[in-house]
């Protein structure tokens, strides 16, 4: 048996859980510190708290806690504060203070669990064990990167922040990209097809262009409306308003908001507006590319081909972009971020979280329906704003 004892040398006052049947002689933690009990003996330290463990002889009720701080005895650990990201917008009040009450008791059960795997501060990544000194950080996700780890390709991809934000977010993240990329071929064939009907040969150019423009587009559309965990650094002192804002803005504007964590109204709307200028960007690139490609074919078939000349026709390159990236930032953006902030995250993965077979099964059928929506969406699209003609 052995005991943990976190100290804050800032700290004046102390609470402690022990058991009734520890005689005085055994209750032998001082002030001022935090006391785990752990299978295994080991210590560490931060700039504003130190680890150390050792033994304990309380036989009869050996698991019990020493919580310390010098705010009338609630710990805090130290560093306080967070990194300004959330806080909703309503700034003291009650809601503030929830919200502090939030990180401490966020950070305090981070480090339980570091305790109780026999984790050190220094074995964790720089921004991942600074969001748990600033409480931003829930036990459940410290057990998660936990388990994340035991993998090879997920510790892999622990090392790049995005995938760390987005696999500490949704376990099933990779499973969603592979979804969407894997299944997108197929179902915006399919949509192509069922939206031209016998004129798809003759519009095949057309369908070559859709597809390239929606495979490349497939991965963003999961990365950037996927829920994430936060652990972005302090925004510098100098940045602008605007830059402020949209920092403060969850990464989906329908994401559940983690204990500590909170989002304003606006917050959640400067999500969609992030996201949507970031997906315009992203289809109107990806359209240049497409469109570009596909005419480079038309053309080079035209050489091949004097009956196809006759009737093939370039696909307008700025046009076609731009009416894409519209669409992708609009339509696409609306449709994703229910999709994964409401659909996925707030009823299946609530429903089925102990069954990730189902849950992978019932995100597969979803996400392949909405791609295949989309895919007829953007025919009736750019028929309607005339960047593609029906061809009698």
């Amino acid at each position: 048996m052995a005991v943990a004892t976190f100290s804050n040398l800032s700290t004046t006052s102390s609470s402690s859980l022990l058991s009734p049947f520890c005689s005085h002689s055994q209750r032998h933690h001082r002030h001022q510190s935090l006391a785990i009990t752990t299978g295994r003996g080991f210590s560490f330290s931060t700039p504003s708290l130190s680890l150390t463990v050792s033994s304990t002889r309380c036989k009869i009720f050996p698991n019990f806690i020493v919580f310390s701080s010098g705010n009338g005895g609630s710990f805090s650990g130290g560093t306080g504060g967070g990194d300004g990201r959330g806080g909703g917008g309503g700034g003291g009040g009650e809601h503030g203070d929830h919200d502090e009450q939030d990180r401490s008791r966020n950070r305090t059960e981070a480090i339980l669990a570091l305790a109780e795997v026999g984790r050190t501060f220094e074995s964790l990544p720089k921004d991942l064990a600074a969001a748990i000194e600033a409480g931003r950080i829930p036990r459940a996700i410290v057990y998660r990167y936990f388990e994340l780890e035991k993998s090879p390709i997920f510790r892999w991809l622990l090392n790049f922040g995005g995938f760390k934000e987005r696999l500490l977010g949704d376990d099933l993240f990779l499973t969603k990209v592979a979804i969407e990329c894997g299944v997108g071929i197929f179902t915006k064939t399919a949509a192509e097809l069922e939206r031209r009907r016998d004129k798809f040969m003759k519009e095949l150019d057309f369908v070559f262009a859709d597809v390239v423009m929606a495979l490349i587009a497939d991965f963003m559309l999961v990365w950037l409306p996927a829920p994430t965990v936060s652990l972005r650094p302090p925004l510098a002192l100098s940045a602008g308003p605007v830059s402020k804002f949209f920092y403060t803005c969850p990464d989906n504007a329908f994401q559940v908001a983690l204990a500590g964590t909170s989002y304003t109204f606006l917050q959640r709307i400067g999500a969609i507006l992030r996201n949507g200028a970031k997906l315009f960007a992203v289809g109107t690139g990806a359209s240049l590319i497409g469109v570009g490609v596909t005419n480079l074919l038309i053309n080079a078939r035209k050489l091949f081909d004097k009956a196809f000349a006759g009737e093939a026709e370039d696909v307008p390159i700025l046009s076609t972009s731009v009416a894409y990236g519209v669409y992708m930032a609009v339509s696409s953006n609306l449709r994703y971020q229910v999709l994964a902030g409401v659909i996925e995250q707030r009823i299946l993965e609530p429903l089925l979280h102990q069954n990730k077979i189902a849950l992978s099964a019932v995100c597969f059928a979803v996400r392949t329906g909405n791609t295949f929506l989309g895919s007829l969406m953007w025919v009736d699209y750019a028929r309607w704003v005339g960047v593609q003609k029906i061809r009698e």
